[in-house]
């Protein structure tokens, strides 16, 4: 069951995005039922039982775009009941139009999703009056409803100018981001009032903390399906830093997971990654080992032989990553 409305006090720790379990033959064009709700179930609860502070799904690497409304629904109900209010779940609910997304932000709250992961409508670029008033729609259409700005200047062709975050801060249900880069962080974490959590890859939560101590507590990990045991140890290493003032160990753990993460980013830089996106995830999750994400969904199924490598090898980095934090080597 779901909680009462989230604040921007429930939002800390390690927070995990997980892709959307395929069964074998999702990538065929005519498959139906496609969820494997059995490994959500299992993925979830074991996410929860390593120690994570929240889960959110169906974003890009959730394949919100190519599952039906059926699939999510069946999916976000078997991650809900795994979850059993243990830490906060956010489903995404990202359409092409404000009045499907109210629709689709209703359901899942009724299945007892706690917020949503939500991205702009991706048809035609937005203008900032758009931006806001779509999320300000949203929330007033859904007001128990917690909301993560899924802040993807790429995927929703939409630059998140500070005049963005001024404005959607004044939302009560906006209490968090997915955001992308720490270059304008302190920017928007200004612009914002300190109203929003901005949640940080967790590639970049290392260098967030250090600019912003005691506000930057939080960040997300997609790779954390490869084993979450690194980035709880980051999390919990970070803690322990602001306490110390020695940052050693949270260093080196973000520079590891980050040099496993450069494996699979293409030379073409976030742009090129963006085209493989789904692919590069579902690859380096499979390699990871830890849980099985099956295949991509078409059209997303296209990955390159080179690009297929890198991210396989970048999984099975960051299995052998979390297996030496479990074993306890990897601070000898």
């Amino acid at each position: 069951m779901s909680r009462n409305t989230l604040s921007l006090d429930d939002i800390r720790g390690a927070w995990v995005i997980m892709p959307t379990p395929a069964r074998e033959g999702a990538d065929d064009p005519l498959a139906r039922d496609t969820v494997d709700l059995d490994e959500t179930a299992r993925t979830v609860d074991a996410l929860i039982q390593a120690g994570v502070d929240g889960i959110m799904s169906l974003g890009t690497l959730g394949e919100c775009a190519t599952l039906s409304w059926d699939e999510k629904q069946a999916f976000v109900g078997a991650a809900v009941e795994a979850a059993r209010g243990r830490v906060p779940f956010f489903a995404g609910t990202t359409t092409l139009s404000t009045r499907e997304t109210i629709e689709h932000t209703r359901a899942v709250r009724k299945l007892g999703a706690d917020g949503t992961m939500l991205g702009l409508p991706m048809w035609c670029p937005p203008t900032l009056r758009m931006a806001v008033d779509f999320y300000r729609d949203v929330a007033n259409a859904c007001p128990e409803t917690a909301i993560c700005v899924y802040a993807n200047a790429e995927a929703f062709r939409f630059d998140y100018p500070a005049a963005f975050w001024a404005q959607v801060a004044e939302i009560p249900q906006v209490i968090c981001a997915k955001y992308l880069g720490i270059g304008t962080l302190l920017r928007d974490i200004n612009a914002s009032k300190r109203r929003i959590r901005f949640l940080p890859v967790n590639n970049d939560y290392y260098g967030a903390a250090r600019m912003e101590p005691d506000f930057c507590t939080a960040f997300w990990s997609g790779g954390a399906v490869c084993g979450p045991e690194l980035v709880t140890s980051l999390r919990d290493e970070v803690a322990k830093a602001r306490g110390t003032g020695d940052w050693q160990r949270a260093r080196k753990l973000s520079d590891a997971a980050a040099a496993a993460s450069a494996l699979f980013m293409p030379p073409g830089g976030f742009a090129e990654f963006a085209r493989y996106n789904v692919g590069l995830e579902k690859a380096r999750a499979n390699a990871g080992g830890w849980m099985n994400a099956g295949p991509a969904r078409r059209p997303y199924h296209e990955l390159p032989t080179g690009l297929l490598e890198g991210a396989q090898k970048s999984g099975q980095r960051w299995a052998e990553l979390a297996q030496q934090v479990r074993d306890g080597t990897f601070f000898a």
